[in-house]
């Protein structure tokens, strides 16, 4: 029967058959318990042994495994199942103390495109809100690879699963945060806003906009770096996010009084006539796009405002009455793995 597989449809008649509440509750025959036994521990997965399999398969050589008709694809199956493991921030600090954070962080050179970006995917997910994973990445040197895919990876969906892991490896994290500094990470920031690739190019912007919110003096880095030109130009974007996130970078330097007042006085033409542009764009949306473009909305007033000093535009209808709000911080939500942010939530409504 094991080798047959579980037989759900039949556990499901039998459950239904003894559990509707019409009669009383049976005794189970010797048969019955034996074949409910093997119905539920065909189930049970041991997960320590399984996860210590999936390390194996990743520290064998890619030749060996190819040798054992073990394919590419059957590896990224393997390391789908390590990312369910380690969403348990338990199993994902467990990780290193049997052995998986070091061939993990070897998964990134990979000859499979595939497969180094599951595995910055599963980077992403072992260090999110989790100050001791980040930690062992740190001490393990695993900034160092990321920022290699994360730079010069030749597939953007690499670079992108990259630049997630490294913005939650950092966030929170003053040290990942410094090391990143040191390693020229605002320059491959800066090149890296050249991609073509709208969904990078969001990664890319809301990273700067975290690391501007944490520290205000780095706006004078990124303005010696030419980042104000940059985010203009993405302003203009076609891709709404796009255009939200390079909105959110430009008020971020222009809150900092003394570095915003230098650090966009060079383009000043350029980015009025940007905000013009937009706010007679936004005049003549309809009523359905004015609802889906609230943020652009709320930005382009926010910004106008504290560039200009001048009254906002509600009269070229850029916000309506009740949206004074400041635009939602979107930096402190991004790369979180669901069922983490499940248990947090379920955690604080638990509490209250």
């Amino acid at each position: 029967m094991a080798n047959e597989g579980p037989n759900w449809e039949g556990l499901l008649k039998w459950s239904i058959a003894h559990s509707d509440g019409t009669r009383p509750s049976q005794n189970l025959s010797e048969e019955d318990q034996r074949w409910f036994m093997e119905a539920m521990q065909a189930q049970i997965v041991d997960v320590g042994k399984r996860m210590k399999e999936i390390i194996f398969v990743m520290q064998t050589p890619e030749q060996v495994l190819e040798a054992h008709g073990i394919t590419a694809a059957n590896v990224e199956d393997m390391l789908d199942e390590l990312q369910d493991h380690v969403e348990s921030i338990d199993m994902a600090n467990n990780l290193h103390s049997i052995g998986g954070l070091i061939p993990l962080l070897g998964c990134l050179k990979n000859t499979h495109a595939n497969i180094r970006a599951k595995a910055a995917d599963i980077l992403t997910t072992i260090v999110q809100n989790n100050l001791r994973s980040q930690q062992l990445v740190m001490e393990a040197n695993g900034l160092e690879p990321l920022l290699s895919n994360f730079t010069s990876d030749p597939d953007v969906i690499v670079r992108t699963k990259a630049l997630g892991a490294i913005s939650s490896l950092i966030r929170d994290n003053k040290p990942g945060i410094a090391a990143f500094r040191l390693a020229n990470g605002y320059g491959v920031l800066r090149d890296a806003l050249s991609s073509e690739n709208v969904r990078f190019q969001r990664k890319v912007l809301n990273l700067i906009h975290y690391l501007l919110q944490e520290n205000r003096s780095d706006c004078n880095v990124v303005t010696e770096l030419g980042f104000p030109s940059l985010m203009m130009h993405l302003a203009c974007s076609e891709d709404a996010e796009v255009r939200e996130a390079a909105l959110r970078g430009l008020l971020e330097l222009a809150r900092d009084r003394p570095c915003g007042r230098n650090s966009l006085s060079e383009d000043e033409e350029q980015l009025k006539q940007i905000l013009q542009d937009r706010i007679e764009g936004i005049g003549l949306m309809s009523l359905e796009d004015l609802a889906a473009a609230r943020e652009e909305r709320q930005l382009v007033d926010a910004l106008w405002n504290v560039r200009y000093k001048e009254p906002s535009s509600r009269e070229n209808g850029l916000l309506f009455p009740g949206e004074d709000a400041p635009p939602p911080d979107v930096a402190g939500k991004l790369f979180e793995p669901p069922l983490r942010a499940w248990d947090a939530k379920r955690a604080t409504d638990t509490d209250t």
